[in-house]
């Protein structure tokens, strides 16, 4: 078995104290549009062409004036105009490239991050879901990654055609004036106080606004699951109480965020105008003296304008660039997190199998210090029937997740024809098991769509022989339209007992060697279940078996009863053995025929 060296139980939406930008994290997202460096090399061309164009076109616009304007030169003037609207076009055109290779590259990261995402979920252990609410794997799904595609296609190259712009028109001003440029860096401290003023502020509040927001959707989620519960239960007033509370707490938090912004936005633009006026008095009172020319102070004046031009966006930038950030570590959070247990690198594939289960001195918990399996000791021969009865808790459904490698024993031993589990990849034993559970789930298609699940390559003809086997075929085709019947989500067009019979022919076409059925015909009518009884002795026939039941009576033909209580065995035997017995078996037994037990010991 191989451990992970970090275990991950399940997803959290902890509200970080603020920092900074994490680079480190930036880095990783980045790093997800190496696989399409030409698109990614052409979209910094573009964004390096930008960057110079906008400070040319600002030079221009300031030279006609100051030039060809101010000294009534008019076909240096209509010169200028055309050269500007050249200008002018090729920069539109490369903004059009520029803003379509951006969508390309972000859609591609956001796609292939999905797709990480949905196979990394899919390797998880079934403890990680069974303790994480499906919204929070949605949320990251959709929102967070949607916030990561704003990182990629917008915050990098916008913020580089930014930057740019300003250090092509520092370098301009510099050529021109430089006293008039220290003026210019003087202001800088002044920016860079507003920004480390807010920055603290506004990583916490968004921080807030992702975590509320994926505690919305995965109440979201639960409620939708559990509509029939709170329908019920009456409990519409109830849940709906505690799902506005959590939209106010959402609400709040996206408004503290927004007034934060409110704030910072105007008070950067103000700065910037606040500088420019700096400027015009200072550029002012040298060109009075003759200090500076009128031309120089013109291209000035218009670079520096340039040069505060940006600062508003970058802000804006910045604040898309914590959200972005945020859903990042959150999606790297999930990426990151290893499964409490993988297949060791040297496990083989497991040979066809004849279904020998054993089970040798076995201990099994789920939170380290809290047992729920006790030294755990039996055989289950090829094409024998074990049955596990017993009260709800006693240990029952654990034994069949550890025959199927859901888990692996804290101590002792699960064996299948003698390899131990833990030397076997798990996807070579779940190919020769199969299972009916009690939930009866389907996926969204048609009914034979969900038969074929079991075996996808299996023709039509092999689909009737299952349904023949079974003997319920005349109960599919009365469904609407057979077996094209649309089950809708989770099986809702059918009824109960329909959905498990699309159950057990998914498990007949799968041809297992090794069957679990965990409360196999619980929502099945007792018509229905007679008429199945006989089907499901040719389904056990040559398999070995693992069988859940309440109903007692579909379990009296087994070859061995193991009676769990408390996670122990408490009696096994034949159903007869333990009738005779009088013990637990004997007890749940005349409480379901509802009397005495014939031979029963006194």
């Amino acid at each position: 078995m191989k451990l992970a060296a970090t275990v991950a139980v399940a997803l959290h939406d902890d509200d970080e104290l603020p920092r900074r930008l994490d680079y480190s994290v930036i880095g990783r997202l980045l790093a997800y549009t190496h696989r399409y460096a030409p698109l990614r090399n052409k979209l910094l061309v573009l964004v390096l062409a930008r960057a110079i164009q906008t400070p040319l076109l600002t030079w221009l616009t300031a030279k006609v004036i100051s030039g060809s304007i101010a000294h009534g030169d008019y076909s240096k003037v209509c010169l200028g105009v055309a050269g500007f609207l050249v200008l002018e076009l090729f920069t539109e055109a490369v903004f059009v490239f520029r803003m379509h290779l951006a969508l390309r590259l972000g859609e591609a990261v956001v796609h292939d991050l999905r797709n990480e995402l949905h196979r990394h979920m899919m390797e998880m252990p079934l403890s990680f879901f069974q303790q994480t609410k499906v919204g929070r794997l949605i949320s990251r799904m959709t929102s967070d990654v949607d916030n990561l595609r704003i990182g990629v296609q917008d915050v990098a190259f916008v913020s580089m055609i930014q930057f740019g712009t300003m250090v092509i028109s520092a370098l301009l001003m510099a050529y021109y004036d430089w006293m008039l440029f220290a003026v210019v860096l003087a202001m800088v401290p002044v920016l860079w106080w507003l920004i480390e003023y807010f920055r603290g502020k506004m990583i916490l509040a968004y921080k807030r606004v992702q975590a509320s927001f994926s505690r919305v959707t995965a109440t979201l989620a639960e409620s939708v699951r559990g509509i029939r519960v709170i329908q019920g239960f009456v409990r519409q007033d109830v849940n709906g109480g505690l799902f506005g509370g959590l939209i106010h707490d959402h609400s709040r938090n996206n408004m503290e965020a927004v007034k934060l912004s409110a704030v910072f936005q105007p008070l950067l633009e103000f700065n910037g105008q606040l500088f420019l006026a700096v400027l015009l008095v200072v550029g002012g009172y040298r060109a009075l003296h003759g200090t500076i020319s009128l031309e120089t102070l013109i291209q000035f004046l218009f670079l520096s304008n340039l040069f505060f031009g940006p600062v508003p966006v970058l802000g804006r930038q910045y604040n898309n660039a914590l959200t972005a950030m945020a859903g990042a570590e959150r999606v790297f959070e999930l990426l990151d997190m290893q499964p409490e247990w993988s297949d060791d690198p040297a496990a083989k594939d497991l040979p066809e199998i004849k279904g020998r289960v054993q089970f040798r001195h076995l201990n099994f918990e789920y939170v380290p210090g809290e047992p729920v399996l006790h030294d755990i000791n039996f055989t289950a021969e090829p094409g024998q029937v074990t049955a596990l009865v017993g009260h709800t808790g006693s240990g029952k459904s654990s034994i069949i997740k550890l025959v199927a490698k859901l888990y692996l024993p804290t101590s002792g031993e699960v064996l299948i024809d003698g390899h131990r589990v833990e030397t076997i990849s798990g996807l070579s034993l779940h190919r020769q098991i199969g299972t009916v559970p009690q939930d009866n789930f389907l996926f969204s298609g048609t009914v034979r769509e969900n038969i074929l699940l079991g075996r996808t390559a299996a023709t039509d003809a092999e689909v009737a022989q299952a349904l023949d086997a079974l003997d319920v075929r005349d109960l599919i085709e009365e469904l609407p339209q057979g077996l094209d019947t649309q089950v809708g989500e989770k099986g809702v067009n059918l009824s109960l007992g329909q959905r498990q019979i699309v159950c057990f022919a998914r498990a007949m076409l799968a041809n297992p060697k090794i069957l679990i059925l965990d409360e196999a015909t619980s929502s099945v009518d007792p018509v229905t279940e007679e008429r199945l009884q006989s089907a499901l002795m040719k389904l056990l026939e040559g398999r070995t078996s693992f069988v859940i039941a309440h109903r007692l009576s579909t379990i009296r033909h087994a070859h061995a009863i193991l009676v769990m209580e408390r996670g122990r065995i408490a009696e096994r035997g034949t159903h007869e053995e333990l009738c005779l017995h009088g013990g637990v078996y004997a007890d749940l037994y005349r409480q379901f025929i509802g009397g005495s037990v014939p031979g029963a010991a006194a």
